[in-house]
């Protein structure tokens, strides 16, 4: 059966600011990476139909392996909606050769008023196998908290 995962963050920013954040090259090289790893673009498209290719390298490949290298994780994302202000809907495939990452996961990000400021919720459906739940419930709120300290300040 299709695992789906879930995170959420209240941020203190405004709700455009946020979305902002979740369509820009720089800000989400920046945010995105997890704790532990940094990402750079090989290309960007921010458009329904659009698409990018994200090479994220971990600090310390011995400690968590790579699905693409023995240090890196490379993502193909397609936009498939965009409701401006509102949500962010990608599916993505790793570039792997160990069949426990194939597959398409579609990733979520809502993003709706909440008291001075935005309720972030993010939605992973179709998640492979070789992704732990644990490891990508620590991935997800490390990547939320870097999205509130980057439009925060």
């Amino acid at each position: 059966m299709a695992r789906t995962d879930r995170a959420a963050r209240d941020i203190a920013a405004p709700t455009d600011r946020v979305y902002a954040a979740l369509v820009d090259r720089e800000a989400l090289a920046r945010w995105l990476p997890p704790d532990g790893m940094t990402g750079r673009f090989e290309r960007f498209d921010a458009r329904v139909g659009g698409s990018y290719r994200m090479v994220l390298t971990y600090a310390d490949g011995t400690a968590a392996p790579g699905k693409a290298t023995a240090d890196t994780d490379v993502v193909e994302a397609r936009f498939v909606d965009l409701a401006p202000g509102r949500r962010v809907a990608q599916d993505v495939d790793f570039v792997s050769d160990d069949p426990a990452f194939a597959g398409t996961m579609t990733m979520i990000w809502e993003v709706s008023e909440a008291g001075n400021g935005s309720r972030v919720e993010f939605r992973a459906e179709n998640v492979p196998p070789g992704i732990s739940a644990e490891d990508h419930a620590a991935g997800l709120a490390s990547s939320l908290a870097n999205l509130a300290a980057y439009v925060e300040t």
